[in-house]
C-alpha cells in the first residue's frame, strides 16, 4: 500500500489517481471530523469537500516533511474555525450534532456527548483529536502548534474533567451502566 505522503508527491506530480486514492482514504474521516464538531450534517459534508478543494489549491506547497494526515486535519482545523464565527443561522438552530458511536445504551452516548459540551473550547478539541482522529501526541502538537508536552498535560485535564463529568452525572441519574463490555468514554473504543 502506498504511503499518504506517497500518493501526495505524485498528486503534485498531476497524479489524478493519487488524489482519488488520497480522497478515498480521508473522506469519511474528514466527514466524522466536521459532523462531530458541527449540528449540521449536510454542512459537515460540504466542509469535507471543501478541505479537499483547499488541498487541490494548495498541493504545490505541500512539503513531505509534514504528514498528509496531519496536512488534512490542519486545512480542517482552518475551515472549522471559519465556519464557527460566522453567525448563527436558522438553519444550524435545532439540529444535534452527529452523536459519539458506543456500543449500547443510547442514554450512555448521551451522557458522554453531554459531559464533551461542558468541556471547555480547548480541552475538548484535544481530547477529539485524540480519541476520534486517533491523532499522535505529535500530530495534535504539530497541529495546534503547541509543545507535546502540553498536549499530554492538556489531553489529561480533559480526561480527568470528562470522568469528572460522567461521574456526577452517574450521581445524579442512577441508572442503567455500561457493561464490561461496551468501551469507557475516554478510552480508544469511543469512535
Amino acid at each position: 500500500m502506498t504511503s499518504d505522503e506517497a500518493l501526495m508527491l505524485e498528486f503534485q506530480g498531476g497524479s489524478r489517481a493519487a488524489f482519488e486514492e488520497l480522497f478515498a482514504r480521508y473522506r469519511k474521516p474528514l466527514y466524522g471530523f466536521f459532523r462531530r464538531r458541527l449540528n449540521n450534517p449536510e454542512r459537515a459534508e460540504d466542509l469535507a469537500q471543501e478541505t479537499f478543494l483547499v488541498m487541490i489549491r494548495s498541493a504545490a506547497r505541500y512539503e513531505p516533511r509534514a504528514l498528509v494526515r496531519t496536512y488534512m486535519y490542519g486545512i480542517a482545523l482552518n475551515l472549522l474555525a471559519a465556519e464557527q464565527r460566522k453567525p448563527l443561522t436558522s438553519s444550524k438552530l435545532g439540529q444535534s450534532a452527529g452523536e459519539p458511536k458506543t456500543e449500547g445504551n443510547p442514554e450512555c452516548v448521551l451522557w458522554v456527548r453531554q459531559a464533551l459540551e461542558k468541556l471547555d473550547a480547548p480541552e475538548r478539541e484535544i481530547l477529539m483529536l485524540r480519541e476520534y482522529e486517533q491523532l499522535s501526541y505529535s500530530d495534535i502538537a504539530e497541529l495546534l502548534r503547541i509543545p507535546v508536552n502540553t498536549v499530554r498535560s492538556k489531553l489529561f485535564r480533559s480526561r480527568l474533567a470528562l470522568k469528572g463529568h460522567l461521574e456526577l452525572e452517574a450521581k445524579m441519574n442512577p441508572g442503567p451502566r455500561p457493561n464490561a463490555r461496551q468501551p469507557h468514554p475516554g478510552k480508544r473504543g469511543m469512535q
